[in-house]
């Protein structure tokens, strides 16, 4: 009896050196030296300030910016705590409503767009997290931003481009467009444009 009891302690405390402690610190070792801003967050720094990660996407109100996919966690709209959809069916009248309600905003702040709105901009992602939209998407927009920043449109259309990012390996999934780098390039170009107005 001693000795299974001993033989088990051994064999416990064993595995738990190997999996528990090695095995994890092997993994991040290895993650910090050959995928180091992946394994960190993949964060996104802007001025010398850390101000949000790639892999999550961000609330984005005013005018002159571009819009991500409506988000449905809670409390608040992009958050990490609580990623996940809202649950509602197709035919649930709670999303058919939340949806039109989206269409008529997206419509009312995009009164010179008249093609068909993108669903991904009326329809929340699985996670709610999604950082990322498509091109075709980010271009329905652009002659709002391109008004409310007073650039041209083709400017704004040159920046979505600049930031269309293939699929992943060039055939696993579709074109997309990371919002929060958009914006910030949009910050950027139009700090650029009054700096040289100044001149």
């Amino acid at each position: 009896m001693f000795a299974l009891l001993k033989s088990t302690t051994i064999l416990f405390v064993l595995l738990t050196a190997i999996t528990g402690i090695a095995y994890p610190l092997l993994v991040f070792g290895i993650a910090q030296i050959a995928f180091p801003q992946q394994a960190n967050g993949s964060l996104i720094e802007h001025d010398k300030r850390t101000i949000g990660s790639a892999l999550i996407g961000q609330q984005f109100d005013a005018p002159r910016y571009f819009q991500g996919r409506p988000s449905a966690t809670t409390p608040a709209p992009y958050n990490p705590l609580a990623s996940g959809g809202s649950n509602l069916g197709p035919s649930n009248p709670a999303l058919i409503e939340a949806v039109k309600q989206r269409i008529v905003a997206l419509r009312a702040t995009n009164p010179e767009v008249h093609e068909e709105i993108p669903s991904e901009l009326v329809m929340a992602s699985a996670s709610g997290l999604d950082p990322d939209i498509s091109p075709q998407a980010a271009q329905w927009q652009a002659p709002r931003i391109a008004r409310a920043r007073h650039l041209p449109l083709g400017r704004v259309s040159a920046l979505i481009a600049a930031r269309t990012q293939p699929p992943s390996l060039g055939l696993l999934g579709e074109s997309r467009v990371n919002v929060l780098a958009l914006n910030l390039a949009l910050d950027d170009a139009q700090r650029s444009s009054e700096d040289n107005a100044r001149r």
